[in-house]
């Protein structure tokens, strides 16, 4: 039997302590009813919404992934400085940016490595490193 969508979001959305809302329900259930990871937009994520014929306005998608992200739902991965992709995977990995088909993906972790890497300044720490590998047919 295959796992309610609406039940894994709303056990998602419980884990972090965050209140649930019709839209935000909704939301998670696009996000991780199925299981699987995604790399959403805003803007994809709305047209999934509005393909499913629920009522969620851009607005709203936009400040509940910022909330998302907030309680480490999430996590934003800006492309070009001006299009976030959110990932349902929370963990540090790298990704691969397709840029002929503007797609964000999850790369292999296995060999990446840093020999070493910049001390942040004095009362500061680093709270992640983001690695984006672009690519472009050749």
């Amino acid at each position: 039997m295959k796992p309610d969508p609406q039940i894994l979001g709303r056990k998602w959305l419980e884990s972090k302590n965050v209140r649930t809302t019709k839209q935000r329900l909704v939301l998670a259930a696009m996000l991780v009813g199925d299981g699987k990871d995604r790399h959403v937009t805003a803007e994809s994520l709305f047209e999934a919404v509005s393909n499913a014929e629920e009522s969620v306005s851009l607005a709203t998608i936009y400040n509940t992934l910022r909330l998302f992200c907030e309680a480490e739902l999430l996590n934003e991965i800006t492309i070009e400085g001006n299009t976030s992709y959110f990932d349902t995977r929370t963990d540090q990995h790298p990704h691969f940016y397709w840029e002929d088909k503007r797609e964000l993906t999850d790369a292999p972790t296995e060999t990446l490595r840093f020999d070493s890497i910049p001390k942040p300044p004095k009362g500061t720490e680093i709270s992640r490193i983001d690695v984006v590998l672009r690519l472009r047919n050749t």
